[in-house]
């Protein structure tokens, strides 16, 4: 049992020397704290004050209050640490193997980012210590010396230990706040070791999610543990080459800071960058599937557009060879621009001002009232005048006829044309009235084409017969014509000229020509 007692007495005193703290303030001249320890034994004047392992500076006088505590006046030279809040802390550490101590003190604990600070300590008004900064015995602790530990096992300290351990329960049963409170001013370590496990206590969550995230993330590296073997080496042999370029590597970190300094702007610029693109990345994680359904659709394209490029490259070769070729033409149109210029400028202000004032419809006013102007008129309003123009290739055929290329025949090849066309109603089944229409645009008298008087015979035209002068003018159906009845008109006798007193008088019209100029007259606007 007392070996027990006397290990856990070393290890509590180990942990209380491995106890640190941090702190700084803001500078000014002649700041005192006067700190408050139940025992203060082998402190002497003039030792060491630090903070975080560094000097601050030292302890100017010690002094006993009434309650029997000891006081030691701390004097804080450094500048930067003359600022103790209320909850700093101070304790008395060995500073050698010979019994020397010194002061170390926290000048406030440690928050978390956005914490509230806590107050600054207040000087002492008036009285003993005026103008000191008083930190009380409740924020400081002495450590168990070494000496001490190593004194339990000395007689007769053995045997005191002994009993204070067997009345240990009498005599102090119902005083365990006062007992706690005991060994927490003698050992520090315990002090810290209480806010670690209620640290823990209240992180108990994330712990079992710590350790069950840590059974996830190790049972694949468990699995794959020849390759995890594997980055080991690699690591090593990485290890290893950057060992054997360790004087470039130093000369590169020691170019790392002016590098970061040259590289702070450009980072600063793509923070902002980063968050202007935030709201542009959101709409793309959104578009994510559409992207990925193209990229996936962009396969086959590429594919087929491969036969595309291949064509397009052995395109290229007389491509190039037409580009080198059409360099003489590509100059003269250069020179045809530079020399068009000019006149494209002025053709460009001519449609402009034909746009501005209206010339299109100006020109179109003009045809219309011109048109206007020409047209007859009668009773009944404007008509137009036209020419109807009727022949035989405006009729509807079932086969080629070579006298619609417009040559002209012969007046015997019209005869026969003429009676060919009038018997293909029999021999051919033609429309009855195609065919006598045909015949008649070939030359035949309607009379002829309705069976009314006998075809004339054209083959003996030379020997004595009638002959293409004497043959009677074209005659158009009286059923075409405007006034005309279902009979055609007799011929009117021709005067002789001697009767007109003049040979050169024209002739008398037949009825088909007077039809023919009634309807002449009547599209052109013509006659009385």
């Amino acid at each position: 049992m007392r070996r027990i007692l006397a290990i856990a007495c070393v290890a509590a005193a180990a942990v209380a020397l491995l106890t640190l703290g941090t702190g700084a303030g803001d500078s000014s001249d002649g700041y005192k704290v006067r700190a408050i320890f139940h025992n203060a034994f082998s402190v002497i004047p003039g030792e060491d004050v630090k903070i975080a392992g560094v000097k601050v500076g030292k302890i100017s006088k010690l002094d006993i209050t009434q309650d029997q505590k000891a006081v030691v006046v701390l004097d804080i030279t450094e500048p930067g640490f003359q600022d103790f809040r209320r909850d700093a802390e101070c304790t008395i550490r060995p500073q050698s193997l010979i019994g020397e101590k010194f002061v170390e003190c926290t000048p406030t604990q440690p928050r978390v980012t956005g914490a509230a600070e806590s107050p600054k300590l207040t000087p002492i008004p008036s009285g003993e210590g005026e103008g000191e900064y008083l930190l009380p015995a409740s924020q400081n602790s002495r450590p168990v010396d070494i000496d001490l530990v190593g004194n339990i096992t000395r007689l007769p300290y053995r045997q005191r230990l002994a009993i204070i351990i067997n009345e240990f329960g009498t005599g102090l049963a119902g005083r365990g706040n006062d007992l706690q409170q005991v060994i927490r001013s003698a050992d520090p370590g315990l002090r810290q070791t209480d806010r670690v496990l209620k640290i823990l206590a209240s992180q108990d969550q994330v712990l079992a999610d710590l350790a069950r995230d840590s059974d996830i993330a190790l049972a694949p590296i468990a699995r794959e543990r020849d390759k995890v073997a594997d980055f080991v080496t690699q690591a090593a042999d990485v290890a290893e080459a950057t060992a054997e370029r360790r004087p470039d590597l130093e000369k590169n970190i020691q170019r790392l800071p002016s590098l970061l300094r040259e590289l702070r702007p450009t980072m600063v610029r793509l923070g902002g960058l980063a968050d202007q693109a935030q709201p542009v990345l959101s709409d793309l994680r959104t578009e994510a599937p559409s992207i990925n359904r193209l990229i996936t659709q962009l396969g086959p394209f590429s594919r087929s557009a491969t036969t595309s490029l291949v064509s397009l490259g052995d395109a290229s070769v007389p491509g190039r060879e037409a580009l080198v070729r059409s360099r003489g033409i590509v100059n003269d149109l250069r020179t045809f621009a530079a020399t068009s210029k000019p006149l494209s400028k002025d053709l460009k202000e001519l449609t402009e001002s034909i746009r501005d004032t209206g010339g299109i419809e100006r020109f179109l006013d003009y045809v219309f009232y011109q048109v206007a102007a020409i047209n007859g008129f009668d009773a009944n309003g404007h008509y137009l005048r036209a020419q109807l123009l009727v022949n035989i290739c405006s009729l509807y055929a079932v086969k080629p006829d070579a006298s619609c290329a417009s040559k002209f025949a012969p007046p015997e090849s019209s005869q026969r044309s003429a009676r060919a066309a009038l018997d293909s109603s029999r021999t051919e089944g033609r429309t009855p009235a195609l065919a006598r229409s045909e015949a008649v645009l070939r030359g035949m008298s309607p009379e002829e084409a309705l069976g009314k008087t006998p075809v004339a015979d054209t083959a003996n035209a030379g020997s004595g017969g009638e002959t293409a002068a004497d043959a009677p003018a074209l005659a158009l159906p009286s059923q075409v014509l405007p006034g005309g009845g279902d009979e055609p008109a007799a011929p009117a006798p021709n005067p002789s000229p001697a009767a007109n007193g003049s040979a050169s008088d024209a002739p008398a019209r037949t009825p088909s020509q007077n039809a023919t100029a009634a309807l002449l007259d009547y599209l052109l606007g013509g006659g009385p």
